[in-house]
């Protein structure tokens, strides 16, 4: 497996990070901004972003952008693949592979040029990328629960 090394921004050589997994219920867009705000850090380079359809991935989204500092508005790039939203630190880029079958069609994107640009990569279905995605990308899985709120488990470390 590929891993995102120092572009992505990993430690050294030198320093060891255990990764955590969480489990948070999140019920108002207070709850998914706070989500987004203590994790700004890891969501800052490869995040595989999982969910069934309709669990709210894109609107996760729009506040991990918010945490992030861009003004732009998420939406799902089903069908144009990646987006690119502008952000202080530089441009932060979405995809959906959903429509993609097998990893050399996600390879044919240039999706690795995006991935060691070192700039945020969220990756929507990222088992269609295969080995192309990070062995140490931080892994969200939304849920959507029977009362409208989210369960939000992430696991990866804390950059």
């Amino acid at each position: 497996r590929r891993s995102c090394g120092s572009v992505c921004g990993a430690a050294s050589a030198y320093l060891t990070f255990a990764a955590v997994e969480e489990v948070h219920i999140l019920s108002d867009p207070s709850d998914w901004l706070q989500w987004a705000t203590d994790h700004a850090a890891a969501l800052s380079g490869v995040v595989a972003l999982r969910g069934e359809m309709g669990a709210g991935k894109t609107t996760a989204v729009s506040y991990w952008l918010r945490a992030l500092g861009s003004m732009d508005r998420a939406s799902s790039p089903t069908f144009a693949l990646v987006n690119e939203y502008e952000a202080p630190d530089g441009p932060i880029y979405h995809f959906d592979l959903h429509r993609l079958d097998r990893p050399s069609e996600v390879a044919a994107m240039g999706f690795e040029d995006y991935l060691d640009s070192g700039q945020p990569c969220w990756v929507e279905w990222p088992d269609r990328a295969g080995e192309l995605m990070p062995s140490d990308a931080v892994s969200v899985h939304i849920e959507a629960l029977e009362d409208g709120s989210r369960k939000v488990t992430f696991v990866g470390t804390y950059r």
